[in-house]
């Protein structure tokens, strides 16, 4: 078997490293915040409703929040949306809204097929909805979860009133108490509005690394 020397520069290097970590361990800056509770390290939010809150900041990161007073209303508002945006197929994650979709006889919506480069649209469900940050949370224990809220041009979230949040600690509690501590997704994404960048010469531009427009539909039911 060959044995491989440590150069002297090398094992100096290690020597510190062990030293490093024999020593106590670094104070931290503020330790008083162990003693104040986690609600009370955020900023104060205003006094208005989660939902209210959601709608505000969603919209404030550049997303479209559209209220739909019940599921009904969802499909009408969604066909007049892709009227407007002249929009020819639209595929669709979770199963359950694609059937309903598909009786409410819209006819340009499709169910998920990642092969279907064509389409202008996708709907999915979220597993929250932030209401202090405007942001939603995915896994990838929803269906086509790894790729359906990046994959597309346009994102379309469908959200009721049980999935907004207050913070995302609870939400990650809401996810805990879904899937089970020892169970949890191997992959979970918090999205802030559309995609953007400013990385090439600090200019802006949306829609590099996933959908250019967000929408959110929120059925109040």
């Amino acid at each position: 078997m060959a044995v491989f020397k440590t150069s002297k520069a090398k094992e100096n290097i290690l020597k510190r490293v062990r030293a490093a970590l024999q020593d106590e361990s670094v104070r931290k800056p503020f330790p008083e915040l162990d003693n104040i509770p986690p609600a009370n390290v955020y900023a104060h939010m205003e006094q208005a409703s989660p939902e209210e809150n959601f709608a505000y900041e969603f919209s404030k990161s550049g997303g479209n929040f559209v209220y739909c007073s019940d599921e009904d209303d969802f499909s009408v508002q969604l066909r007049e949306l892709a009227l407007a945006k002249q929009w020819k197929e639209i595929v669709c994650a979770p199963a359950n809204i694609f059937t309903f979709l598909v009786h409410k006889q819209l006819n340009f919506v499709r169910d998920l097929n990642l092969w279907n480069t064509q389409a202008d649209a996708c709907i999915t469900e979220c597993e929250a909805a932030v209401a202090r940050t405007g942001s939603l949370l995915f896994s990838s224990k929803q269906p086509f979860g790894r790729t359906a809220p990046i994959y597309f041009p346009v994102h379309i979230i469908v959200v009721y009133p049980h999935n907004i949040v207050d913070d995302v600690d609870i939400a990650l509690k809401l996810m805990q108490n879904k899937y089970g501590v020892h169970n949890m997704p191997s992959m979970i994404n918090l999205n802030t509005g559309p995609s953007r960048t400013a990385d090439i010469e600090k200019t802006l531009v949306t829609g590099v690394h996933g959908p250019k427009e967000v929408y959110c539909f929120f059925i109040n039911q």
